[in-house]
């Protein structure tokens, strides 16, 4: 990769404002709580595994601040975080890694460590978290490439790559490993509305890589599988549930019910990190809806705009993991996925 959507700065954290791609590569620094809420609302960060990654790092950096100026203790790091985790609710891996930030605090604290050793505990966990998502979406490319043929066409929704993880993606992961190893693939990237992260964040990564892309508007998804143009759909996934229900993009579901009547494979690839144990099925999953600024229209017209859908798991044909794939009956194998 040529550039990284997040990185640790002087001052904080340096993150790639992705809302001005694919125009402009324009990167910023920062430092609190709140510059970071701001960040992951406005989708100047986004994806479910770099939101958690980027909560980590922006609580480690604003502790280190907070310190600087004898603000910092165990609680100012809960209450931080609480905050942090309240700025999207559907993405699972930002409770994932704010959970691992404040069993480090709670640990700290109970061991009667100093503010400098809380901010160190908290960077170390931060790094950790990073380095996890790294291998794991490397290990969810390996598994993933195994399902992509030589010549294949592959379909993918909203952006699911190096952008959304700061690693090498998770439904983007196994068309790089494929591309890697000469397989000859073309991928089809549906423009995802209202905001067309398809179009702009994973057509950029993906010509930067060398991989052939086609954009197309969302409703030309059914018109190329019935062509048989497309050999496969993979998409990421924001929160996956105990029965297999996985919510994604907007428009994710639509894709699976395409693939489903046209016999085309449809997986969902994901880390550990994106799986919620505690729930059972799709609809307790909470449902962000975006402002309706989002979708212009004529006035007075109403809007709805949600940010995700849920997929069914009787529409999906297996999920890629960082542990390997997970297959029908889906219940069964996440529970053994997360009793390993």
């Amino acid at each position: 990769m040529t550039y990284s959507p997040i990185d640790w700065s002087p001052g904080g954290v340096r993150v790639l404002d992705q809302t001005l791609l694919p125009d402009e590569e324009r990167y910023i620094d920062l430092s609190t709580i709140d510059e970071m809420v701001e960040a992951i609302r406005m989708l100047r960060v986004r994806g479910a595994p770099l939101i958690g990654v980027s909560a980590a790092m922006g609580l480690a950096a604003a502790a280190a601040r907070a310190h600087d100026n004898g603000d910092l203790s165990p609680e100012w790091a809960i209450a931080a975080a609480d905050t942090l985790e309240g700025s999207r609710p559907t993405a699972v891996d930002l409770r994932w890694a704010l959970d691992r930030m404040r069993r480090k605090t709670r640990d700290a604290a109970g061991h009667g460590s100093d503010g400098s050793t809380l901010v160190d505990v908290l960077r170390d966990e931060a790094q950790r978290i990073w380095d996890i998502e790294v291998g794991m979406c490397r290990s969810i490319g390996e598994h993933a490439a195994t399902l992509i043929q030589p010549g294949f066409t592959v379909m993918t929704h909203c952006n699911a790559g190096a952008l959304a993880t700061g690693a090498l993606g998770t439904a983007l992961a196994g068309i790089y490993v494929a591309h890697e190893k000469g397989k000859g693939i073309d991928v089809v990237a549906n423009e995802t509305r209202p905001l067309r992260q398809g179009a702009r964040l994973t057509a950029w990564e993906l010509t930067k890589a060398g991989i052939a892309t086609r954009v197309i508007v969302d409703g030309a998804a059914g018109s190329l599988m019935a062509k048989g143009e497309i050999d496969m759909v993979i998409t990421g996934a924001d929160r996956i549930v105990m029965n297999g229900d996985a919510a994604n993009k907007i428009g994710t579901y639509q894709l699976a019910v395409l693939a489903r009547a046209h016999g085309i494979p449809f997986y969902i690839a994901a880390p550990r990190s994106t799986f919620d144990f505690r729930l059972d099925t799709g609809s307790e999953i909470p449902i962000e809806e975006r402002s309706a600024d989002e979708l212009p229209t004529a006035p007075g017209a109403q809007v709805y705009n949600p940010a995700f859908d849920v997929t069914p798991a009787e529409l999906i044909t297996a999920i890629v993991t960082d542990d390997g794939i997970l297959r029908p009956p889906l219940d069964e194998a996440i529970r053994e996925f997360a009793d390993r």
